[in-house]
């Protein structure tokens, strides 16, 4: 059976192997006579995949305890991969949460490193610029490509670290294995979030 998270952006499906990312449309083509157990952040998707027998929408049935009211599903599921830690998910937004013995203690939530490169963009022309990749944290930059990918990544590098408390850190999503070469001792993994639907599909015995 195949698991889907579907995103703001993308359905992120998992066969148990890899994880493949599609637009909507080519998600419901190709897969539409697929079994297959999703969770969805997108609610206005419901008239495109409700009537697909063969799919089975479990987003109700994840939770975690200490979650809060309006606590995205995606990010109950990434909390439950693991017992421990401190969890990133660097997509259109950059979540970060934090478990203790399996309960959630709370988090933040970012703009994506996208989001952040529009913001600069919407200040001034002069500030339209990409992303520096090959990006040193140890001096401050003399370019406006560089102090502007400074900015960014530090900022989100330190508040995560000052978080951390020593925890495990994960990281996951579109950007997660980019920042993930910025900390030490870290996990990307982009299954973390199937991981997590895995969990609630053998404890309730659902699916």
């Amino acid at each position: 059976m195949l698991l889907a998270d579907i995103g703001n952006t993308y359905f992120h499906i998992y066969n148990g192997k890899e994880v493949e990312h599609l637009s909507y449309d080519d998600a419901i083509e190709k897969y539409a006579n697929k079994e297959m157990c999703y969770i969805t952040v997108k609610h206005t998707l419901g008239e495109k995949i409700e009537h697909i027998k063969s799919w089975q929408n479990i987003s109700s049935s994840m939770g975690i305890e200490g979650e809060y009211e309006t606590m995205g599903v995606d990010r109950k599921a990434l909390c439950l991969s693991h017992e421990h830690g401190i969890f990133v998910d660097a997509g259109s937004a950059i979540t970060v949460d934090i478990v203790e013995a399996g309960m959630y203690i709370g988090g933040f939530i970012l703009p994506g490193i996208k989001a952040y490169l529009e913001s600069y963009k919407a200040i001034s022309s002069v500030l339209d610029v990409r992303l520096e990749e090959n990006l040193s944290l140890t001096t401050l930059p003399l370019t406006t490509k560089e102090q502007i990918s400074y900015g960014i990544i530090a900022s989100i590098k330190s508040l995560i670290e000052k978080h951390s408390g020593g925890k495990k850190l994960y990281l996951t999503g579109g950007d997660g294995k980019f920042l993930s070469t910025f900390f030490d001792d870290v996990i990307y993994d982009d299954t973390l979030v199937f991981q997590g639907i895995l969990k609630t599909i053998k404890d309730k015995k659902i699916c």
